[in-house]
């Protein structure tokens, strides 16, 4: 690997902010050596051998397959090296430029969690790949793979250790990877979303011994600012806003910018009372010491699961007449939230609207709720009667009969007691985990967007002596339905579950979960095999007392996550159901806004655009383009013109890009690569892999690919 410490030496003057090293901004320009591209998030390329006059001669160079159906993957590339994981958590090497594999590492425990990138560290002389497997940050030598024994423990550092509360008996995985600021790899981690869950925490480890350098707790202990917006014993059993969709750093200034989740129970908030700090928030904090500098919650005691799904980007932009640097953050509302990275000040005015009030008996909701007046909403914001689908007059008849039916009241309505809330945007959004991309030179946001509805509802849990429906309903129900029906494909039907594995299968997978599934090793043994023999052998097959502790103040079970479908299964809201965005965040201003994905049995029948579910995020390049996959049904990926939303080029993938795509450089030539995976689309092919993509070689004519 010739140049390689040369590659890592550079890597880690950028990571640490070294100025003035061109030949560090070379590596930074040819590679893809961080997730989102650079520590800004910000997923552009100043590339542009591949460019908007020749893009249409991309062809598929090689194609790495990984196995399963569950990849959500975005690679690094360093040095020619192109470092990834498989659904099964292995981490393997490729060369770059074929997709020779150089090395691969198997997983030490199963784990089927996503993992959707990956960190590296260098100082020169050693350096580290971080993945994650289980439960477990691991660090592993880039060069061959191998787990690094110095760090933690065989390699192995356990998250779920150091929380306050049994690591036997809290769920964490780091599904998004962390981000390194000198010697210390920050990350969060992914949680239940049900009691009991483990309480978010932002931690530093030391990069060369996965020592705990500092943590900044996120349900805020006593003595803590932002303990007085809970219960004063919260912190104790409280779970949730946790920080798992990805960070942002500010190398210059020393700044990690951290979005984080919701409190638990997602649905539920009569036994915390309160704002519940630091839950759905932006969090800025010194990333050498984890000290807070500043914080904007979006939303005030979530009850409808509206955590900031992505991460945030760093850009600069142009403010009354001069620079401001800034970080922006979408929502899952549609919105775009816009600060002054230094001070929090945000850059467009943020209003306190009142919103409807919950009527469920002990729920107290927030009499407010912030919306930025600039940008607009990426996404619309109210389903109303007017709005329902046309597609058909069969299918608009029935979305109307359903409709009828429920409530709709805009994004903060709150869900009810036997009746449906219309959930719009959904719960996937508007934004989603891929992130969004930058135009470093115009401050430009480009993102991509849901706009579909979907369907809630709370219930009063059924009295039952059964110990596993009861548990059922408590951990399993709200995704998997009251009646095991499940919401396919991304919540399965479990009433048939025995003719598909048997019971130690489904008390393996609820302990360490699977795809959406978040693992749950806080069940215990007996539990989870209590859970597995009800949903193999239907309800009454053993009773083993009741099913929660007395005084368990989760009194009501979410009735499952419904997307409002027509009778034929298209969503029951009228096109667009996805787009692609371009705002200038300079004005808060629109540049254009396109439908994104199709129904390829829809668009044969003449119903084009009408956009569809994404997910997976854009980069953007200096070549004037934009990439992206992202659409489910379609399997397409996509270059679109950055300028204009202009389509240029796209091809059919062997399965869904559900990933965000990297670009990168080799021996001048430059490469577009996209995690490609069927896991959303269980009627479409099924497999994993990586594609990449190039130009000719005469194309590029040997010359260099870069600024």
């Amino acid at each position: 690997m010739v140049g390689w410490k040369a590659a890592a030496a550079s890597l880690v003057m950028v990571v640490a902010g070294a100025v003035g090293a061109s030949e560090a901004q070379r590596a930074e320009d040819r590679d893809w050596p961080v997730y989102g591209g650079s520590p800004a998030g910000d997923r552009y390329s100043t590339l542009d051998q591949i460019n908007t006059g020749n893009v249409a001669g991309l062809r598929e160079v090689w194609r790495y397959d990984t196995g399963g159906a569950r990849l959500q993957s975005s690679p690094l590339v360093i040095d020619g090296i192109l470092y990834g994981v498989t659904p099964d958590q292995s981490v393997f090497a490729l060369d770059a430029a074929t997709g020779r594999r150089l090395w691969q590492h198997g997983p030490t425990e199963p784990g089927e969690q996503p993992v959707r990138g990956l960190t590296f560290w260098s100082d020169g002389q050693e350096s580290r790949l971080f993945s994650s497997n289980g439960a477990a940050l691991i660090a592993l030598d880039p060069r061959t793979g191998k787990p690094i024994p110095s760090f933690g423990k065989d390699g192995r550092v356990d998250l779920r250790a150091g929380l306050g509360r049994d690591p036997e008996h809290v769920a964490a995985f780091l599904t998004t990877p962390g981000i390194v600021y000198r010697d210390l790899i920050i990350t969060g981690f992914r949680t239940s979303e049900s009691a009991p869950a483990a309480p978010g925490a932002v931690r530093a480890y030391d990069v060369r011994t996965g020592a705990l350098r500092w943590t900044f707790n996120l349900i805020p202990r006593p003595g803590e600012a932002g303990h007085e917006t809970w219960p004063r014993d919260a912190w104790k059993t409280a779970g949730g806003a946790n920080a798992w969709a990805g960070m942002a750093l500010d190398v210059q200034r020393g700044i990690v910018f951290v979005p984080t989740g919701s409190a638990v129970d997602d649905f539920y908030g009569g036994d915390r009372p309160g704002d519940n700090l630091y839950a759905n928030s932006l969090v800025a904090l010194d990333a050498a010491t984890g000290r807070r500098l500043w914080h904007f919650q979006a939303v005030h005691h979530d009850i409808l699961d509206r955590d900031f799904p992505s991460p945030p980007v760093l850009l600069t932009v142009q403010h009354h007449g001069r620079p401001v640097d800034a970080v922006a953050q979408p929502s899952k509302q549609g919105f775009v939230f816009l600060f002054d990275r230094v001070t929090g000040q945000p850059l467009f005015p943020i209003e306190e609207r009142p919103v409807p009030a919950s009527d469920v008996p002990g729920e107290r909701a927030a009499p407010t709720q912030p919306v930025p007046l600039r940008p607009a909403p990426f996404a619309r914001q109210a389903m109303t009667a007017d709005t329902l689908t046309r597609r058909t007059p069969q299918a608009h008849e029935a979305a109307a009969r359903e409709f009828a039916g429920m409530r709709s009241g805009g994004p903060f309505m709150p869900l009810a007691l036997g009746t449906q809330t219309i959930v719009f945007p959904g719960f996937d959004g508007g934004a989603e985990w891929g992130g969004s991309a930058v135009d470093r030179r115009r401050g430009i946001l480009y993102v991509n967007s849901n706009d579909i509805a979907w369907t809630g509802g709370l219930a009063v849990p059924k009295a039952t002596d059964d110990r596993g429906a009861g548990l059922y309903q408590a951990q399993c129900a709200a995704c998997h339905g009251v009646a095991r029906e499940g919401a396919p494909p991304d919540f399965p039907p479990l009433s048939d579950i025995g003719a598909r594995m048997d019971a130690a299968k489904v008390a393996t997978i609820i302990k360490i979960g699977r795809g959406r599934m978040p693992g749950f090793p806080q069940i215990s043994a007996a539990d989870r095999r209590t859970i597995a023999d009800y949903l193999i052998a239907g309800e009454g097959k053993e009773v083993r007392g009741p099913a929660r502790a007395e005084g368990d103040a989760a009194r009501y079970v979410f009735t499952g996550y419904r997307k409002f479908l027509d009778p034929d299964g298209y969503p029951a809201v009228a096109p667009p159901w996805g787009t692609l965005n371009a705002i200038d965040l300079n004005s808060g201003e629109y540049l254009w806004k396109i439908p994104l994905g199709e129904y390829p049995e829809l668009a044969a029948r003449g119903v084009a655009d009408t956009g569809s579910e994404n997910y997976g995020g854009p980069i953007v390049t200096a070549g004037g383009l934009l990439f992206i996959g992202a659409t489910i049904y379609d399997r397409k990926f996509r270059a679109f013109d950055a300028r204009n939303g202009r389509l240029l080029w796209q091809t059919i993938l062997p399965y869904g890009g559900v990933a965000t795509p990297i670009t990168f450089a080799v021996r001048g030539r430059q490469y577009v690569v996209i995690a490609t995976s069927g896991g959303r689309d269980p009627k479409g092919p099924q497999g994993s892999a990586y594609v990449a993509f190039a130009l000719p070689e005469r194309a590029g004519g040997g010359g260099q690919a870069g600024p």
